[in-house]
Formats: C-alpha cells, structure tokens, sequence
C-alpha cells in the first residue's frame, strides 16, 4: 500500500475498496451503462454497507447480464427466481424486483432525453457539485423525488446521494484526501 491520505470511510485492508475510492468514485460518469451499474448496486446497498456490496460487484455483474440494463428490462418470472437463488448477490425480492422495473424505467428515460447521462447532469447544468460531510442535499432530494414519480424503487435520497457521490455529479473527497479538490 501506498502513503497517500484517503478518505476516512475508505477500508485500507481491502484492495478493492481502495482501487474503488482511488480510480472510481466521485469521477464523473457518462456512459449510460455505467451510470445503470452504478445505480443498480446503488440500489441494493439500501440497508447495507457499500463494502458489502463492491465485495460481491463481480457475482452481481454475473447474474445480472454484465448490467445489460436492455436485458434486465426483460427479465421474467424464471429469471426472478433464479437471482432470489443466487448466493453471490443480495437475495432481497424487493431489490431484485427493482432492479427489473429500474431497468425499464432507466430505458424509458433514456428514451425521453437522448441518454441518462443528459439527464442525471441536467440537474446540475453539467457542473460537479463539491461537498462533504452530508448523506442527503436538495439535489439528491430532487432527483430522488423525479425517478420515484417516474416509477423507480429504492431511490430515496440517501441511495440517491451515494449514487451522485459514486458516479461524479457531487465530489465528496474530504480535504485531507489526496484526490480532494484543488483550491484555486
């Protein structure tokens, strides 16, 4: 391991956390499919610890088709029954049901404006907001408030808030972190 300063959730004795906090999280995202990743396990760690979740990214990217979110959409009653079977992943039927209808839900909206991408960045005008310290604010509450009315699950706006912390649009790298923020 290195010297640098991380941020103080980041488990040093585990490789994977670290390579997550160093090469992933609060880096902005615009790939629809990795904006649909991230959402889904953002969706299952409700409840949960984020590292509990990374833990098992590699069964969950498995049985859910590589988060083909095209191929999620279709999933049927056997496909069900199979995830709520697999030991890899979180075997909750609410977060599995969710991330069927998420799935469908995330197509409409790509639909509707071109990309998912234009639309998570059109809540912040495509800037990155910098903050720490906080588990909700009005954007996630904003957003969260929008894909529930649009039919999403497991969206409240702490799921919301992880997942705009995960995916770029809010930067929370605390001050002492080697990859906070520069100060002009």
């Amino acid at each position: 391991m290195d010297d640098k300063k991380r941020c103080r959730w980041c488990n040093m004795a585990n490789p994977a956390y670290v390579a997550y906090h160093d090469h992933e999280w609060g880096i902005p995202v615009h790939d629809d499919g990795k904006l649909f990743e991230m959402l889904l396990l953002e969706s299952f760690q409700a409840g949960l610890s984020w590292e509990c979740i990374l833990n098992k990214r590699e069964a969950f990217r498995k049985a859910f088709d590589g988060f083909d979110c095209e191929r999620i959409a279709h999933y049927n009653e056997s496909k069900l029954q199979s995830l709520l079977q697999d030991k890899g992943i979180v075997r909750n039927r609410l977060k599995v049901k969710a991330a069927i209808t998420n799935a469908r839900v995330f197509l409409e909206i790509r639909r509707e404006y071109g990309s998912f991408d234009r639309y998570l960045w059109s809540f912040t005008d495509g800037s990155i907001v910098h903050e720490t310290g906080v588990a909700t604010s009005p954007l996630s509450d904003a957003i969260s408030q929008d894909l529930r009315q649009k039919g999403m699950k497991f969206v409240g706006s702490t799921v919301v808030y992880a997942y705009l912390q995960a995916v770029g649009v809010i930067n929370s790298h605390e001050g002492s972190c080697w990859l906070a923020p520069k100060k002009l």
